[in-house]
């Protein structure tokens, strides 16, 4: 916890009280199901609150805005997101049920309100959103291609509207067919910790909608 205050000093105490309570909560539920690697749950906020709020480095959103986290798994980057932006909408998909009730039920037990949640690929999910976030849920192709369609025009952040995913290692393939327009950010632009010096964030903005 004394990372996320680390390199965000402005949280209120609704916003510490939240992230504080992440830490049993997930415990207990890993003894259920096995949302993080038993190995890794020791350093739950290093490698996965923090990295997920990588994507706060990236861009303040905008009140009102509204976000698509793909293939969220236990609630990552979606409930760390969620957190710290309290006045933007989140919905939380993936298609393992189990993993959509250890979010739901963490989202509840912290009170966050402006989260959704929806046990379904995002070929299923026909709302439209400023932004669709993800953390190494598959391909940047991939993710283009699928979640697009669920870009809307009109814009109302610093960014254009777009794709913003959480990746590690050599992003040169993923990036390049999207190299005129992408923008790769190296975590350790935001974080000194060793675990941030293979890890980066793709983003791509998506434009020529017709909504």
């Amino acid at each position: 916890m004394d990372k996320i205050k680390k390199y965000f000093k402005n949280l209120s105490d609704t916003q510490i009280a939240q992230f504080e309570a992440l830490d049993a909560l997930y415990r207990d539920w890993n003894e259920k199901i096995n949302v993080i690697s038993r190995k890794d749950i020791d350093n739950l906020y290093e490698h996965h609150i923090l990295h997920s709020l990588a994507i706060a480095k990236i861009i303040e959103f905008t009140p009102g805005s509204k976000i698509l986290d793909v293939g969220t798994g236990g609630g990552f980057p979606g409930i760390p997101l969620a957190i710290m932006f309290p006045e933007c909408q989140f919905l939380l998909v993936d298609r393992t049920g189990k993993k959509i009730k250890v979010a739901e039920d963490i989202a509840n037990q912290i009170g966050l309100k402006n989260v959704s949640l929806r046990q379904c690929g995002v070929e299923e999910e026909k709302g439209l959103f400023d932004f669709v976030v993800s953390r190494a849920a598959m391909p940047m192709n991939e993710l283009f291609r699928i979640s697009r369609k669920n870009v809307a025009k009109h814009q109302q952040n610093a960014l254009p509207n777009g794709i913003i995913a959480l990746k590690g290692g050599d992003l040169t393939a993923e990036a390049a067919p999207f190299k005129n327009i992408q923008v790769t950010y190296e975590l350790t632009e935001f974080f000194t910790e060793e675990f941030f010096e293979t890890k980066k964030a793709l983003f791509v903005p998506v434009t020529n909608r017709n909504k």
